[in-house]
């Protein structure tokens, strides 16, 4: 049997094993269906199939060996679309290109036993198919690239907008308590006012501190030790606070919440938890946290209600640079959201052995549910 057809025929065979590899390969803490880890794996195959079967001088060859080929056109190919999927699923490169060097062998795995005997047919067939694999690993890495570079570019664009605000409040208080007039009574308010965009900013460089270890493959780093989450979280409500005097927040402790944690990052959790909730809430309503301290775990609970946020764009809301539109252009409450926030959440909540989900609905509002191990 001639490779094109053995692909054509064992479709389905090889589709599960790109399934079961590609699962496997996907990044920590994203749950993705079969349909989506699959992706355009078929389609992929089927134009290596067609690859293998056109005629193809030795002049194209050299070209297609120097990547002169890798040629989108007005039609992104499968293998594009591939890579740009994988890109917006959180893959690294690195996972990216893995996929088809199982896929490469895989294929051959399945084939050659059914090869009866090597000929210079089989071995033009291979090399044929080791090009087609490696033109559609060039496409797909070049729109992996492109839409990392896009992403990169909607970032840093995104913090200097963000940091922006704070830093303007910070320079005209500085201003402002220069003037030799100004009323002594007015000189704790204007502290205020800077205090609160200090910490703002220190929010946002601590997301993208954590950020940059995670991309950089170092991991969270945790140091867990004793200690009373009731401490953490009203911390983290003082903070909360001063970065959102306008909104209520509603503290309900309820047991033993003492465990082994890090207390730092359990404080950015709940923070990043509720400053979050404070962005989206609707004005007026309550930002409620709940902690509770059951036998070998604590749980906790931020809820807040405002816009219900949609069932498909639940499945993402973790990953970092994503972001939920604004209610409204009048709300003039402070952003210090990098798109980073939930993504540090979820990684703090890993490091500890837990469990981070959510769900929103008009009923019930928004739900960010923690659950941690107590840990001994």
């Amino acid at each position: 049997m001639n490779l094109s057809a053995f692909i054509r025929s064992h479709m389905t065979q090889i589709l599960a094993e790109w399934t079961a590899f590609a699962k496997k390969a996907a990044p920590v803490g994203g749950e993705m269906s079969n349909l989506a880890l699959t992706d355009h794996a078929a389609a992929i195959l089927c134009a290596i199939a067609i690859d293998i079967e056109t005629r193809q001088s030795k002049q194209q060859q050299y070209e297609k060996s120097q990547g002169d080929e890798v040629d989108s056109g007005e039609e992104e190919s499968a293998a594009a679309i591939h890579g740009r999927l994988r890109q917006a699923s959180n893959f690294s490169l690195l996972e990216l290109s893995s996929e088809f060097r199982a896929l490469r062998a895989t294929v051959l795995r399945l084939w050659l036993p059914l090869v009866p005997q090597m000929s210079d047919t089989t071995i033009y067939e291979m090399v044929r198919f080791n090009e087609a694999i490696d033109q559609a690993l060039a496409e797909s890495i070049v729109t992996f690239s492109a839409k990392a570079e896009r992403t990169r570019d909607l970032f840093l664009a995104v913090l200097g907008h963000d940091l922006r605000a704070p830093l303007a409040t910070i320079s005209l208080v500085g201003d402002l308590l220069m003037r030799p007039e100004l009323p002594p009574e007015q000189v704790a308010t204007l502290g205020e006012r800077a205090k609160r965009g200090a910490k703002l900013m220190s929010a946002m460089v601590a997301d993208l501190l954590g950020y940059t270890r995670l991309q950089m493959g170092a991991g969270m780093p945790t140091a867990r030790a004793p200690v009373d989450a009731l401490a953490v979280c009203q911390a983290a409500v003082a903070d909360a606070r001063a970065m959102y005097p306008t909104s209520s927040f509603v503290f309900r402790p309820d047991g033993n919440l003492t465990g082994s944690f890090d207390s730092v990052r359990l404080q950015q959790l709940v923070t990043n938890l509720l400053t979050n909730a404070a962005q989206y809430s609707a004005k007026g309503r309550d930002v409620t946290l709940d902690a509770v301290g059951l036998e070998d775990a604590i749980t906790i609970r931020v809820t807040n209600f405002g816009a219900v946020i949609p069932e498909a764009f639940l499945k993402t809301i973790f990953q970092p640079l994503v972001q939920l539109a604004p209610d409204s252009e009048e709300d003039t409450r402070p952003k210090t959201s990098l798109g980073l926030g939930l993504f540090i959440a979820q990684e703090t909540v890993a490091a500890h052995n837990g469990k981070i989900t959510v769900t929103s609905s008009d009923a019930d509002g928004t739900v960010f549910a923690v659950d941690f191990p107590r840990g001994r």
